[in-house]
Order: C-alpha cells, then structure tokens, then sequence
C-alpha cells in the first residue's frame, strides 16, 4: 500500500506541480479540484498512482466532509497540503467585502478545518503532515491584493497554532511561503519573466521547486510549526507593490 497524499487545488499550476512530485516519488496521490475536472482527471491518469477528488472549498463543512469520507477508506493517509486559493484584486484602501469573504473562506478557514479533520481522522504508518501553502506576502506585505494577503496571515496563524495543540509528537504542521512563481492575475508570460525576477536572486523561481520542497516537509522531521520560504529571497526585498504592478511600472 502506497502512503497516501491529498493536494487541495491539485489540478493546475502549483498543485499540479506537487502532484507530480509526489506521484514519481511512489506515493498515492489524491488530486483536488474543484471546476477543473478535465486538468484533473488527465493528471491522475498520467501518474502511476492517483484518483481525482471533487469539492467546493468555498463550503467549509464540504472540506471537512470530504477529509472525513476519504479517512475512512484510506489506510496509510500520510499527508495534507493545502494549495488552493483564490488570488482576487482588492487594496489596503477599498476593501471589497464579496472579495473578502471568499478568500476568508477559501484561503483560511476551509484549509483550517481540513486540516483539523484530518488530523482528527486520518490513520497513518508514522507521522502525518500537513503543509498549508502561504505567501512570501506573510514577510513582504504591500497595499495590492489586500483581502488575499489577510487570508494568508491568517492561515498562517494557523500553523502554529494548531502545532500546539497536537498530542502525538509524530505529526507535523508546517508552513510553504512560495513567491512569485507562475503567471497569476492578468499577467501575460512577459510580463511574469520581468516580475518574477524581482527577488534577492534575480532569477525565477520554478514551481518544481516548491514541489520538492513539500516532498521534503512530507518525508522529513522538521519541527512542527515552522515556514519554508521558497522565493529566491523575494520576502528579504521590501517591495511596495505586488510586483505584477512594478514590472509595468
């Protein structure tokens, strides 16, 4: 039996990337997604061990539920990682409630009380671990994209937090902080090459390395309750913009 592994967004972009990752590295992978069924199915069928899983995590009780039917069926559920997220415009002076509420909901609360479900529920060989994907932002913050920027903290928060509250030594919550990796909001791929560049490094940094970086959180002893930053050093360069807007500036 392959120890098992649940991507939340696992379809496309960066869960795509960590599917792969730990599919190659022998693991059953459970891709998550939630309107992307075609990107999905076509990913778990090119690994050599994976199911596609559907759930609207804007549902927070849906999450849950979903944890909870896949822990009964699973015999050595190892690992969690929560990537999904949604990535919408708001700023530092206009608040958009709707924007607000869902990103709350997506970012934070739904990968929280998955998180508290699985460790409640899932059985495993050892330790488990879960992994909440967050954001450079969490030590770089700038006025754009406000409401996200809130979720992340507060996911963020969660990390420890629920660290605390664990009885078996053997589990782990940690934080991913990537930076910028893929094209996001209504950026062309020019334009991404020109901001993802604006790091410490002054290079791009890939997704298969956050990838490897979450195989390595999965199969290792890190303390519980600490963050990878995965960004070339983007959160060590103040930057007071989101950097999809300083590279047309």
């Amino acid at each position: 039996m392959k120890p098992a592994v649940l991507v939340t967004g696992g379809a496309r972009r960066i869960g795509a990337a960590i599917c792969e990752a730990f599919g190659h590295a022998g693991w059953h992978v459970l891709v998550h997604y939630g309107r992307s069924a075609r990107e999905a199915e076509e990913l778990a069928a090119s690994l050599p061990s994976a199911e596609a899983v559907q759930c609207d995590l804007s549902d927070i009780t849906a999450g849950a539920a979903l944890v909870e039917a896949l822990a009964l069926r699973i015999d050595d559920w190892r690992v969690l990682v929560n990537t999904a997220g949604v990535f919408r415009e708001d700023t530092a002076s206009a608040l958009d409630p709707a924007i607000f509420d869902e990103a709350m909901r997506v970012n934070a609360a739904t990968p929280a009380r998955m998180t508290q479900a699985f460790l409640a529920s899932a059985r495993a060989q050892g330790g488990r671990r879960v992994i909440q994907v967050t954001d450079q932002k969490l030590l770089n913050p700038n006025p754009d994209f406000f409401s996200y920027t809130m979720s992340k903290h507060a996911l963020d928060a969660t990390v420890r937090m629920i660290a605390m509250a664990q009885d078996d030594p053997r589990d782990r919550v940690y934080g991913l902080a990537p930076g910028a990796i893929l094209a996001s909001h209504d950026q062309t791929e020019g334009e991404a090459d020109v901001s993802h560049r604006l790091n410490l490094l002054g290079r791009r940094t890939e997704a298969s390395e956050i990838a490897s970086a979450a195989l390595f959180l999965a199969e290792g002893w890190l303390a519980s309750g600490e963050t990878l930053f995965i960004d070339s050093g983007q959160h060590l360069v103040p930057q007071p913009r989101d950097v999809l807007f300083l590279a047309r500036e």
